[in-house]
């Protein structure tokens, strides 16, 4: 006997296509609709100004242009935000234009209906959807005011302008200029994510302490050690400058074998102001005089990376030179190292060098974040990890950073502070010694959520010991290779070290 014959029924959550192709066509009837209104609009002031906005913007012209006025501003947020600006830029023109144009054919609108004066001079060719204009304009925009909001505010106005140049001038359907928007705001998002901005801490910081300083325009009174192999021999243009600029300095030129601190000890006997042109090594060294005889510093960047006078705001000679003749002079922190050593940069164990130099190495291939995860993944395998104990916590690392002062961004790469007379110490370690530790950390990397990996500790403390469990470990500190220490203790001078310095601008 034959079983009953069942009834399909269909299924609650079979995928409807012809409802989709229904509402598909509903929205291009729609964006149809929305161009001819604009198209047809008689508005003056839209002949007037859509087609020279939508020229400026061709090739990303106008947002390159707005990008020089940033960076020569002087002031490092509008900096940071001119590379991000054009960095997300860049991106999202490569991915508009090589992957979204591609996925979908639409034909340009035909600009029959646009007023001649509006219209643009050559109608393009390339595929509608989505506007390259508007994807560049969405991520400059949004790229800028990710690192300064202000900036980012007034641009947005503007790309908002720009997306409607594209529909007044008849290049794009609204939709087009929609999903170009959401493609350069989606790649700004991302990029916020793998490499974060630079932004002042939460943490409440006294305003800068300042001291008045009597003008040296001549340089009366001060004598500076400069190396002059320093920097790849950039330490001699240091010198020339100097002798020009500051024609009443003392000048002393370091040998290949003179002990540093014992000629900057002896300088400091007959100095007002303590001088010193070189790298980061040098300038620690000159600190270390300048606190024990209270002498101000001024530091004349002659090194290769010079970060402690770039975060002071020293770029060039000129700046330092500048600073003396005004009196400028800032009061900064110092860690000290078993109150021995000074440090004003950071303090490493483990490979944090090794990690730096690769990560430097594969940045002239790659992006930065990509470069930072494929470094800190090399450095973990091929590490042999250090163990330390931290408040009676055994802790095995293979990287180690301590810094002077809070830096920023957050996670393993960090490249700036924003201030150096915070009180505090930043402290960031990763540990590996648990299972899979290196996939674990490269993927909370990749997924920028590294800060909140159970494998990574950053902390903000204005003291910090640790015992090494297995013998003396090597602690790096400023570019220098030192000392082993069995048990270290890193305390902060708390604005100690007062340095000539310009007035930020941020």
């Amino acid at each position: 006997m034959r079983s009953p014959r069942r009834s399909r029924q269909p299924s609650r959550f079979r995928w409807d296509s012809s409802g989709l192709r229904q509402i598909t066509r509903g929205l291009g009837t729609l964006d149809a609709e929305i161009f001819e209104t604009v198209a047809r609009s008689d508005s003056p002031a839209l002949d007037a100004t859509m087609r020279p906005l939508s020229r400026a913007a061709d090739h990303s012209t106008l947002w390159f242009a707005i990008a020089g006025g940033l960076a020569l501003s002087g002031r490092p947020t509008a900096q940071r935000a001119a590379a991000r600006g054009v960095a997300t830029l860049a991106v999202t023109s490569l991915v508009t234009n090589q992957v979204a144009k591609r996925i979908r054919n639409r034909p340009r609108p035909t600009p029959t209906t646009v007023p001649i004066e509006r219209r643009g001079r050559r109608l393009p060719t390339s595929n509608s959807l989505p506007s390259g204009h508007s994807a560049s304009a969405a991520a400059f925009a949004l790229g800028t005011g990710i690192e300064n909001g202000p900036t980012g505010l007034v641009l947005g106005g503007l790309a908002g302008l720009v997306g409607l140049s594209r529909v007044a001038t008849g290049a794009h359907y609204p939709g087009d200029v929609l999903a170009g928007f959401g493609i350069g705001a989606s790649i700004a998002v991302i990029g916020a994510r793998l490499v974060p901005p630079i932004a002042e801490h939460s943490v409440a910081v006294p305003p800068a302490s300042r001291d008045l300083a009597p003008p040296r325009p001549r340089g009366g009174g001060v004598v500076a050690v400069v190396n002059p192999s320093s920097g790849s021999g950039d330490g001699r243009g240091v010198i020339d400058t100097l002798r020009t600029e500051l024609p009443d300095a003392e000048i002393i030129e370091l040998g290949p074998d003179d002990d540093v601190e014992s000629l900057l000890r002896e300088a400091a006997g007959r100095a007002e102001v303590l001088a010193v042109g070189g790298g980061d090594g040098t300038v620690a060294a000159a600190a270390r005089v300048g606190l024990d005889s209270g002498l101000p510093l001024a530091v004349f960047p002659g090194g290769t990376y010079n970060h402690f006078a770039k975060d002071l705001g020293v770029t060039t000679v000129a700046d330092t030179v500048a600073s003396l003749a005004a009196g400028d002079v800032m009061r900064v922190d110092v860690a000290l190292l078993n109150d021995d050593h000074v440090i004003l940069n950071t303090a490493s164990i483990g490979a944090y060098p090794h990690f730096v130099r690769t990560r430097s190495r594969l940045q002239h291939r790659w992006s930065r974040p990509f470069a930072t995860a494929v470094a800190l993944a090399a450095t973990v395998r091929r590490t042999r990890p250090v163990r330390i104990r931290v408040d009676g916590t055994v802790i095995e690392t293979s990287l180690f950073l301590l810094g002077n002062s809070l830096y920023q961004p957050s996670g393993f790469a960090p490249s700036r502070r924003v201030r150096l007379d915070d009180g505090l110490l930043d402290v960031r370690i990763l540990e590996v010694g648990h299972r899979f530790a290196g996939i674990r950390l490269l993927g909370s990397l990749v997924a920028g959520r590294l800060e909140r990996s159970p494998l990574f500790h950053e902390m903000q403390v204005p003291e910090f010991s640790f015992s090494a469990v297995d013998g003396p470990v090597v602690v790096a500190h400023d570019g220098e290779v030192g000392e082993s220490y069995q048990d270290a203790t890193f305390r902060v001078a708390y604005r100690a070290l007062p340095v000539y310095a310009p007035r930020r601008r941020d």
